[in-house]
């Protein structure tokens, strides 16, 4: 009897036990993967020979983005941030030949991530740049003044190029660009509509980076500053034989004149006409020599029409020789007869007053004669119809100026002086003719 209970009661123990082990077995939870930002930039780290008209840019997946920062040497690179910050996008081109970093931190996950990018910018065949541009820096401009942008080298991809040209004023103007040869463009207002005076005027040309032609890019910005002071408008009348300036809407001369005599044709054209049609003031000159020499003769051929004469106070206003200037010994005869040679003479001490008042661009126009000159003689822009000279533009459309950013500087420019002379400035980068005698 002893014997059976004990093998009971271990029976049952053994039960017991294997009830005990056989029960559910506790379950260990895993751990989720943690969810991190994918940033991605390009041109990826390591990548060489990056055009520079490329943009650099940023993206970022699960997450938005905390911070870019991209730089070429020790100078930051500007860019745009999307709405909903998962981009960045550079704004201007890339250097050529230089090196670029860009460190980025993105938030949004589990974690910030951060990531980086070097690389390289190729190295371009050739470069170009502005080797001149009209207006001068500071330079106070009358209200027809065009912009002359000249370039060191001929310009084959003039879209990309014009598209680096802006202008900025004060006081918005619709205008567009015209290219007179492979170096050189100009822009200048819409028909007569004309500057509005008194104002800034800020050209820029960001040109870095910018395709000239077929591995030519540009290397560095330019920027120039000038001023558009008083509305100065002269009506030359070759009928009625007077002169008559307009300043700021005000009229404050009106005087006799005597104009170009005609009579002299070469190739069909009166060479002694003056020539109609709207002209700008180019340079002005205290003393002018002025020669027969522009039409073939000899100055010492008095019976051929030769001559060489000393003229004070002259302004120019054309390519072919034609000015307004002082001319004492033909006073008798302004305001009655024509006996120029194609200037307009005009009494001394009111061409000493316009001398002295002259800014570069101002309006001269001329009406009454059947010479007209040519769109290209000078500064004579606006004798091109608008519209041919909007498609001369490789955009083919028209621009609207400005407005002048909020850090740069404003006012109001004065008029000209009234008593201080000006001495000689610079004509047309175009080569000019010798000076007729007016």
């Amino acid at each position: 009897m002893t014997r059976r209970r004990t093998t009971v009661a271990l029976t049952a123990a053994a039960l017991l036990l294997t009830a005990a082990c056989s029960g559910d077995p506790v379950r260990e939870e895993a751990k989720p993967e943690p969810i991190l930002p994918k940033v991605t930039i390009t041109p990826t780290d390591g990548t060489g020979q990056v055009k520079p008209d490329s943009k650099i840019t940023v993206t970022v997946a699960d997450g938005t983005l905390e911070a870019v920062t991209a730089k070429v040497g020790k100078r930051t690179v500007e860019g745009e941030l999307s709405a909903d910050g998962t981009t960045w996008t550079s704004t201007a081109n890339l250097k050529p030949n230089a090196t670029y970093s860009v460190e980025v931190t993105a938030g949004g996950g589990d974690a910030p991530v951060q990531a980086t990018s070097t690389f390289k910018t190729l190295k371009p065949k050739g470069t170009f740049a502005i080797s001149d541009i009209i207006p001068m820096p500071g330079e106070t401009v009358g209200v027809g003044m065009p912009i002359t942008v000249t370039f060191d080298r001929e310009i084959s991809d003039k879209k990309s190029v014009e598209k680096a040209l802006k202008v900025y004023s004060d006081k918005p103007a619709v205008g567009a660009w015209y290219w007179i040869t492979d170096r050189q463009v100009i822009f200048r207002t819409k028909n007569k509509q004309y500057w509005k005076p008194n104002q800034n005027i800020r050209f820029e040309a960001d040109l870095t980076g910018v395709k000239a032609a077929s591995g030519v890019y540009g290397m560095a910005d330019k920027t120039q500053k000038w001023k558009i002071g008083a509305s100065q408008i002269s009506t030359v009348d070759t009928v009625k034989k007077y002169i008559t300036v307009v300043r700021n809407g005000k009229r404050v001369k009106h005087e006799p004149i005597s104009a170009g005599k005609g009579g002299r044709v070469v190739n069909g054209i009166d060479t002694y006409l003056t020539t109609s049609g709207t002209h700008l003031t180019m340079s002005a000159h205290r003393v002018e020599i002025m020669t027969s020499e522009w039409m073939g003769v000899d100055p010492e051929d008095k019976k051929n029409g030769g001559y060489k004469e000393v003229i004070p106070f002259a302004v120019r206003i054309s390519n072919s020789g034609e000015y307004v200037h002082s001319m004492a010994a033909r006073v008798w005869a302004m305001g009655r007869y024509n006996l120029s040679h194609g200037c307009v003479n005009a009494p001394p001490a009111f061409a000493e007053w316009f001398f002295n008042n002259f800014q570069r661009g101002d309006v001269v126009d001329i009406t009454g004669t059947k010479r007209r000159v040519e769109w290209n003689n000078g500064w004579s822009y606006y004798e091109m119809p608008w519209k041919q000279w909007v498609k001369g533009g490789a955009l083919d459309k028209e621009i609207t100026t400005g407005p002048l950013n909020a850090s740069t500087p404003t006012g109001t420019p004065t008029d000209a002086p009234t008593d201080a002379p000006t001495d000689a400035t610079p004509t047309t980068p175009a080569a000019s003719t010798p000076a007729t005698a007016g």
